[in-house]
């Protein structure tokens, strides 16, 4: 679990420097299935990518909502900025 809530910032990163909310949301979802297969243990693999493509779409969704050729970035202390992409 504490590998995956590492993760997530990249998620965000990955998100936010897309064009389109759909863009957003299916590089979110890949992201979130890949990093989740990676950090599940051997015997539930399917599961940890069914879980980490949810979290991701939904975190790619979210996070790239802005106006159009702005993007949300994330600094490493946590705090986030908009710039342009």
């Amino acid at each position: 679990m504490r590998k995956f809530l590492l993760i997530l910032p990249l998620t965000a990163l990955v998100a936010g420097c897309q064009t389109t909310p759909q863009q957003n949301t299916l590089a979110g979802a890949a992201a979130g299935a890949a990093l989740g297969s990676v950090v599940a243990g051997d015997d539930n693999r399917l599961e940890g990518a069914v879980i980490g493509g949810i979290a991701g779409a939904a975190a790619g969704s979210l996070i790239g909502r802005n106006s159009q050729g702005q993007c949300i970035y994330r600094r490493a202390n946590g705090t986030t900025f908009v710039g342009p992409c």
